[in-house]
């Protein structure tokens, strides 16, 4: 290989194009409350990579019990996609349903989990990297320590966004985080609407989220966010942004709760669609 052809290829690697300079502006800031301090200290720091953690996501759940797990409940489909942004999003939602089990500590299914991690990882070319955290998740689950099982879910969905460091696929991590976030905006909606009260209603008003959410599937490369079900995507989370902000004086209501279920329900529908 030439010289000048060496450097064409290395420069190539090493710089974004414009297109991906583009791409990342539009992704916007993550709300703050949804980083983890570790994360940011460690390797990868804030950059394009960094996706906000399914573990911050979740942690409102917490304010929300009780969860409505079995009108929730999802199977991850037996069949694994070919797509790897399929895979990406489906993992999110696994890793998430991860922390709905511990919330409700239903740890009798981590067993099925650690095994779905696990092909998910494996797919995606992180599977030693998962497999580690599938057998701590087990021993874990065994000892009935729900800290530590948290500290597993959290710390996969990290190295796994490692994994795709290494493989300069930014858009595959902030589509597992996308994916989190979903599946907890569609268990917190269901909670809150079986169980209303203003406070708890509160706690689902993030036009923040909805509106960072909105420029991250933006900025997903145009063979992603070009698919008709990620363009509906963006408009649905367009459309929650503005639901959710609340004026002032003003209070969340059944109705309003009810609509943003109803389109909670449909992100779901339309993230799990498949690449044909």
């Amino acid at each position: 290989m030439s010289r000048a052809l060496l450097l064409a290829v290395l420069a190539a690697w090493v710089l974004p194009s414009s297109a991906q300079e583009e791409n990342l502006q539009n992704r916007g800031e993550i709300p703050a409350d949804l980083m983890d301090d570790a994360h940011v200290r460690e390797e990868l720091g804030v950059n394009e990579f960094t996706a906000p953690s399914i573990s911050k996501l979740f942690d409102t759940l917490q304010f929300l019990m009780p969860l409505p797990i079995a009108e929730v409940e999802r199977k991850m489909p037996a069949r694994m996609s070919q797509d790897r942004a399929d895979l990406a999003i489906e993992l999110g939602f696994l890793i998430a349903d991860g922390f709905l089990v511990v919330q409700a500590e239903q740890l009798e299914k981590v067993e099925e989990l650690a095994k779905d991690l696990t092909r998910y990882g494996k797919a995606l070319g992180a599977g030693d990297r998962v497999n580690r955290h599938a057998a701590g998740l087990l021993e874990s689950a065994k000892n009935k320590d729900v800290a530590q099982l948290k500290k597993e879910l959290t710390s996969t969905q990290r190295d796994v966004e490692a994994e795709l460091v290494s493989l300069r696929d930014a858009d595959l991590a902030h589509l597992i985080s996308l994916g989190g976030w979903i599946r907890a905006l569609e268990v917190s909606t269901v909670a809150v609407e079986k169980q209303f009260s203003v406070e708890r209603a509160r706690k689902l008003m993030r036009e923040d989220i909805a509106d960072y959410y909105t420029e991250s599937v933006a900025g997903l490369e145009p063979r992603i966010s070009e698919r008709p079900n990620y363009l509906a995507m963006r408009d649905l989370l367009a459309g929650l942004r503005t639901e959710m902000v609340l004026e002032e004086g003003r209070e969340p209501t059944v109705e309003m709760i009810a609509e943003i279920r109803k389109q909670a329900h449909k992100l779901v529908e339309l993230a799990l669609q498949r690449q044909q």
